[in-house]
């Protein structure tokens, strides 16, 4: 066997165990969904419109969202009516094709900017899980062969700090701060001279995180997103916005508040192994019209990967 196949085996075997762990964190949201497809037919040999509506509990309760909801019903619904839905494989089929093509739909905005340094600043409230997927991009990157910086720019939490610094040695990057309570955009403004003069790939910058309806913090985002375009002009080249799985809709008002302040360019979703309310990417993606970047779907630094729809959808229905 060649040096080729060997690699293409290990990269087979590494998706493979991913999906495994997907499959396995999406076992809550695979269970609410499950329920309401069993019960889509009632035990009668053809499915009729009406059948359906045994699913909109089943989507809601996985917390695809009401207005989601709505959208994959009546698209099934008109599948069924014009006869090209006829039994429960049939509407399986659909909705996952459906659901795929929902997650697909913003996926081509997530395309990286080749420009080195590449500074991505990451935002989101606190109990995210922002600081340890920082973290964890660090040592994927690093592990692709990048030369990756850290900024502590959570200044507000002595902890956040120490969190980054911790991080920073355990992959083996430089990681710049600052002490507590420091201007967050001092930070920033550091952490990209150096990414610049240390000819880093990338730069990754952490923010504070407290509530986002906390107008002060959505001022010192701006500021910090100015400062960072004054040191790199067209930095920060993404703005990332990571949410907590297990909080559900509730992420989607997060968002919106984030992306009205500041533009995000895609979302990080974090914990998807610890609730059934997985469903709620569907519903942000297509409310938002942004793209999922990466989930986290446990603790282990390659628990957290690069988001694939078709992927997501097929471990949501695995048996």
């Amino acid at each position: 066997m060649g040096e080729s196949e060997n690699i293409e085996g290990a990269v087979e075997e590494k998706k493979s165990g991913f999906f495994s762990r997907l499959k396995s964190g999406l076992a809550k949201t695979r269970n609410s969904l499950a329920s309401g497809i069993d019960n889509v037919v009632h035990g009668q040999a053809k499915v009729e419109p009406e059948h359906l509506d045994e699913l909109e509990e089943a989507l809601i309760l996985a917390d695809v969202g009401i207005s989601t909801a709505n959208f994959i019903l009546e698209a099934l619904k008109t599948e069924v009516a014009e006869g090209r839905i006829r039994n429960k494989d049939d509407v399986l089929e659909n909705l996952k094709q459906l659901m795929v093509n929902i997650l697909n739909e913003n996926q081509g905005n997530a395309q990286r900017s080749a420009e080195k340094p590449h500074i991505v600043l990451v935002i989101g409230v606190n109990g995210s899980g922002k600081t340890t997927t920082i973290g964890k991009l660090a040592q994927k990157w690093k592990n692709e062969g990048k030369n990756v910086l850290l900024g502590a720019g959570d200044t507000f939490r002595a902890a956040a700090i120490e969190q980054m610094l911790i991080w920073a040695e355990r992959v083996g990057v430089p990681c710049i701060h600052q002490k507590s309570g420091a201007d967050p955009s001092a930070v920033a403004f550091d952490a990209v001279q150096a990414a610049i003069a240390r000819e880093m790939d990338v730069a990754l910058i952490d923010t504070a995180g407290r509530l986002q309806t906390n107008t002060n913090l959505m001022e010192e985002l701006k500021k910090i997103k100015r400062v960072i375009g004054k040191v790199l002009p067209g930095a920060p080249h993404e703005t990332l916005l990571v949410l907590d799985a297990t909080i559900g809709q509730n992420s989607v008002s997060q968002a919106k508040l984030f992306h009205e302040a500041i533009e995000i360019d895609g979302l990080i979703m974090t914990k998807l192994d610890g609730t059934s309310k997985g469903g709620v990417l569907l519903n942000i993606t297509r409310e938002l019209n942004l793209p999922v970047r990466y989930i986290g779907i446990g603790e282990k630094a390659d628990d957290l990967q690069e988001f694939d729809p078709k992927a997501f959808v097929d471990a949501l229905f695995a048996s």
